[in-house]
């Protein structure tokens, strides 16, 4: 399945704009999550980007895996060293790196009063289970290389065996085994239909009218689903519910490739701000967390805003802003090292695969 027909393919990403549309959408979600739920929790309140937040739950992640499945088959038949050094290398650097700054960051909340040797734990125990907001780019590694392991498995066998780790409930004392159960099923159906999806795509662009359509059905759909209370307990809304939650996840991904190929084909400044975010969705997702946290600290504390919403609204473009300032800011200096993995951090030279590097985040 994965490079199924069509008129495109992973190997096609790059010249696809609608790729970092998405995933500047993806990021943009991600980072409206995190600072709306530390806002309301903060001000003791909720906003208009309250209910923004509920109705992208069932796809914010599943679209993200998605976009970065759909790259996998580039790589996947490589040998292991030039495919670690594209799939788990690069993310591990980055993962290992920022796992330092933002413990620092977070120091004195880590240890309290135990010292060095508990932030030494602290490091170690982040090599075992992902730590924070960098439990996404962990996955992508383990995602990556259980693909490549299980690359000779029928599709439809693996597809299905994800899917079942997703609906049925895993409790396990395991961050890692729990998210890996959940989100493996995205990464996936993004790897194995990635030439479909792409058709998709292409079809979208050709038909606005009906694209449009059909995303305002499944809209109405998203919302009825995950504003609907369930009766089940451990559910709270239907969205929630096993199978459900599998379909809209899917669904709701799909949605975003749709919606992101007719941003791509109307153009304008949003869809320019959208892609220079996707492009740079790595450095939004590894930086964003202190800049969200010492602006809602100070607007809390100063009193500025008091309507949760545009508060929100102002941690959030603060956490997106800062970030892409920063790495403008390092790029071509000592410190670009924070969002350019160095050449000492390669195991494979560039001559191995002459394609332009993808950054999938």
């Amino acid at each position: 399945m994965a490079g199924a027909a069509g008129t495109a393919g992973p190997g096609d990403a790059m010249r696809l704009a609608w790729v970092d549309v998405a995933k500047g959408i993806c990021i943009l979600l991600v980072v409206m999550m995190h600072s709306t739920l530390g806002t309301g929790e903060a001000m003791d309140g909720e906003g208009f980007l309250h209910t923004v937040v509920s109705f992208a739950k069932p796809f914010r992640i599943p679209d993200f895996f998605l976009l970065s499945g759909l790259f996998v088959g580039r790589v996947i038949d490589r040998d292991w060293r030039l495919f670690a050094d594209r799939r788990v290398v690069h993310f591990a650097y980055f993962y290992g790196l920022w796992v330092v700054v933002q413990s620092l960051a977070k120091y004195p909340a880590i240890v309290g009063e135990a010292g060095p040797g508990a932030f030494a734990a602290h490091l170690v125990h982040a090599l075992i289970e992902p730590y924070a907001t960098l439990w996404f780019i962990y996955l992508l590694a383990v995602f990556s290389v259980v693909t490549k392991l299980l690359r000779r498995v029928p599709a439809a066998v693996l597809l299905a065996g994800a899917a079942l780790l997703q609906v049925v409930p895993i409790a396990t004392p395991s961050y890692l085994a729990e998210e890996f159960c959940a989100r493996y099923v995205y990464f996936v159906a993004g790897y194995l239909f990635a030439g479909r999806i792409f058709a998709l795509a292409d079809r979208v662009a050709r038909n606005p009218g009906a694209a449009c359509a059909g995303l305002m059905l499944w809209a109405g759909i998203e919302a009825w689903l995950a504003f609907t209370p369930s009766q089940l307990p451990g559910y709270p809304t239907l969205a929630s519910l096993p199978l459900v939650s599998l379909i809209l996840g899917g669904a709701g991904a799909l949605a975003i490739v749709a919606g992101a190929a007719l941003l791509t084909s109307a153009g304008g400044p949003v869809t320019a701000a959208l892609r220079a975010c996707g492009q740079r969705s790595i450095v939004i997702y590894l930086a964003f967390f202190l800049p969200m946290a010492v602006t809602r600290t100070l607007l809390v504390k100063v009193g500025l805003i008091d309507d949760v919403g545009l508060a929100s609204l102002t941690v959030m473009v603060v956490a997106v802003i800062v970030p892409l300032a920063l790495e403008r800011a390092v790029r071509g200096t000592a410190l670009r090292f924070m969002f350019a993995r160095p050449k000492a951090f390669r195991i494979a030279r560039a001559r191995q695969d002459p394609a332009p590097a993808l950054q999938p985040a």
